[in-house]
This record gives structure tokens, C-alpha cells and sequence, in this order.
């Protein structure tokens, strides 16, 4: 028998849905391309003369958010072009907006004007602050509701400023938060025949998804003493002997073990794992250990194994290692830039 079988045939679950996007920048954008990933009919509502984003001389490219969109250029200053928006609404699933609280009902094209054209319709409004608030008019980027959330803080290390990867935490999340709550809502519209306005706010979904990071602290495992998630010796970057760099992260104690095994250090006790008097003279060993030899010799020695280790890679480099080609987690775009592939991926069931 044939050991090779075909690979099943992706499935795209939102084929038919329709949404509408008020492009802006960040999040919106970013949910509107998961939502066409995954087969929605997206319209980008764009400015005419948009202004760029970034070094004047250099700036951002629309491009890797406007894949699978279709884009129409719209004057929402012009009553006409208004009217167009509208009627774009009219037979739309969802609505995709970023601009500060008030901006669209100026517009005319807030919740009440988009909702006698269509009262099945989900309007989906992400901020950084939130619609209401103290600060819900204030100027503010990834970095700023990262911070006000609580959440970068978990970054800090002794004597050093906290430093969260640029956009993911924030602007990722906020998409992520953006493209659940969309759905979520045109499953109850489906059901009840009425949309509903959704208020996703940047600080309110890194909150959430600082979940488990809150479960830890809970447990004491992120007080204002000790971190596990970096003094620990058994869950943090490493430098090598050639100026690259490593993870581990062996948290349960079946992977903690054979990480001490593999490192060779047969005087430590696996099972005091969390005796946190002996973190600091440990972790001094284990990082003197991993700068005595290459990133190489590490690879070599724990990657694919329970120790629970990666090395830590440039974007392109990322692209290029086995396993994300292997699945095709990156590609080149419609310009030749690197692109992520849409996720998650959906199969049939039988």
C-alpha cells in the first residue's frame, strides 16, 4: 500500500460572508485580511490621497493587508460617496471601523444610519482606549495600550525596560479580539436577525489574553520577587558563543528533567525545580553554559526534543526552517515582500 496520501483540500468556512472595511490602520485592516484568508468577500472603503504611514521616505506598504480585498476608493466627505458607502452596507454581513469615537457618525455612517439600511448588520469598531473613557479621544499606538493594560510590564526584567515585539501584542491582539468578536456576533445575528455594535478595545483584549499570564501571578509564580517567566533558569533567552540566541522554555517537569540531563547537570535535582533560592546561582550556570558553545552546538543537541527549545530566528530565517516551509507559514507576496499565510486552517472532518 501507498504510504503517501493526497493532502486534504483546505477549507475556506467564511465563503459567502460579506463585510465591508473602513480601512484604516493596525488592527482593522489586519482582521479584515483574517476574515478574507479564510474566503469572506471583503470591500476596503479607502481615502483618496491616503496618507502614508511611516518614513515619508519609506512608508508602509498597503499591500501585505489589502491581500484578497477588494478595494474601493471613496470620498466619505462627498454625500455621494456616502450614499455609495451605504448601499455597501446594505447587503454586507459585518463592518470594519478604527477611527476615533465620533468619527463615523460625522460621517454620516454610525451604528443608527447603517442599521436602518440593515438591521442584521454586525458593526465592528476597534480602538486602542475603547468608545468611552478618559482617555477614548486620545492619540495612541500598539506600544501605548500594551502598557496601559498591564500587560508589557510581565516584559520587565530587573534593571531593564520591558520590550514587547513590535504590533503583535497589541495591534495582533486587537485584530485577533476585532475578527472573534465579528464573528461571534453574526452567529447570534443569524439566529435573532438583529446585528449589534462591538466595542473592541486594544487594552481590553491583551487584558483578556493576559489570562494565563494572571492565572501564573494567582499561583505566586509572578510576584513582585521572582518571575518564572525569565529569572527561572528553565524558561528564558539564552545567548551563545556566536552572538545568537536560543529559548527554553521546560515548565512541566518531565521536560525540565531531561533539559538537565541533556546539559549535563547531573548534580542538579530535577524535582527542586522550583526552589527559587536556587534559580539565581542555577540560571548563572545554565547561561554560562550556553555562551560556552555555538547557537549550532545547541540546535544540534535539543531541537525537536521534549526540552522544549527553539532557537530564536530572523523573519527570513523563519521562512526558511524546515518546519515553517514544511507547512508553508510564510510566503512571498504579490510585491515580493515576505508574507504570512492565513491561519488557522480549517479541513473536513472525515
Amino acid at each position: 500500500m501507498d504510504s503517501t496520501l493526497e493532502a486534504p483540500t483546505m477549507i475556506r468556512p467564511l465563503a459567502g460572508l460579506s463585510v465591508i472595511e473602513f480601512e484604516g490602520i493596525g488592527p482593522g485592516p489586519l482582521a479584515g485580511r483574517m476574515l478574507a484568508d479564510l474566503g469572506a468577500e471583503v470591500v476596503a472603503v479607502v481615502r483618496p490621497n491616503k496618507a502614508a504611514l511611516g518614513d515619508p521616505g519609506n512608508p508602509f506598504s498597503d499591500q501585505p493587508l489589502r491581500r484578497g480585498k477588494r478595494m474601493v476608493t471613496l470620498d466619505l466627505k462627498r454625500p455621494e460617496s456616502v450614499e455609495k458607502a451605504l448601499g455597501l452596507v446594505e447587503t454586507a454581513d459585518a463592518l470594519i471601523e478604527g477611527n476615533r469615537p465620533g468619527v463615523m457618525e460625522r460621517l454620516g455612517l454610525g451604528p443608527a444610519e447603517c442599521a436602518r439600511r440593515n438591521p442584521r448588520l454586525v458593526y465592528g469598531r476597534v480602538t486602542g482606549w475603547g468608545q468611552d473613557g478618559p482617555l477614548a479621544q486620545a492619540a495612541g499606538h500598539d506600544l501605548n495600550y500594551v502598557a496601559l493594560s498591564g500587560a508589557l510590564s510581565l516584559a520587565a526584567r530587573p534593571d531593564a525596560a520591558p520590550f514587547p515585539p513590535p504590533t503583535v501584542i497589541g495591534d495582533g491582539g486587537g485584530a485577533l479580539g476585532l475578527a472573534f468578536g465579528l464573528m461571534s456576533a453574526i452567529f447570534a445575528a443569524g439566529r435573532s436577525g438583529k446585528g449589534c455594535v462591538i466595542d473592541c478595545s486594544i487594552i481590553d483584549v491583551v487584558a483578556s489574553l493576559s489570562g494565563i499570564a494572571l492565572a501564573a501571578r494567582a499561583s505566586g509564580l509572578m510576584d513582585a520577587g521572582s518571575s518564572m517567566f525569565h529569572d527561572s533558569p528553565f524558561y528564558d533567552v539564552y545567548a551563545c558563543a556566536d552572538g545568537r540566541y536560543v529559548t527554553i522554555g521546560a515548565l512541566e517537569p518531565q521536560f525540565y528533567a531531561l533539559l538537565i540531563e541533556k546539559l549535563g547537570l547531573a548534580d542538579v535535582d530535577p524535582k527542586a525545580q522550583y526552589d527559587r533560592a536556587a534559580w539565581p546561582a542555577l540560571k548563572a550556570r545554565v547561561r554560562a553554559l550556553f555562551l560556552s558553545r555555538p547557537s549550532a552546538h545547541w540546535r544540534g543537541l535539543l531541537e525537536g526534543s521534549e526540552a522544549c527549545f527553539a532557537p530564536v530566528l530572523s523573519l527570513a530565517e523563519a521562512a526558511a526552517h524546515p518546519h515553517n516551509a514544511a507547512r508553508g507559514v510564510y510566503g512571498v507576496g504579490a510585491s515580493g515582500q515576505l508574507d504570512a499565510s492565513g491561519a488557522p486552517r480549517f479541513f473536513p472532518l472525515g
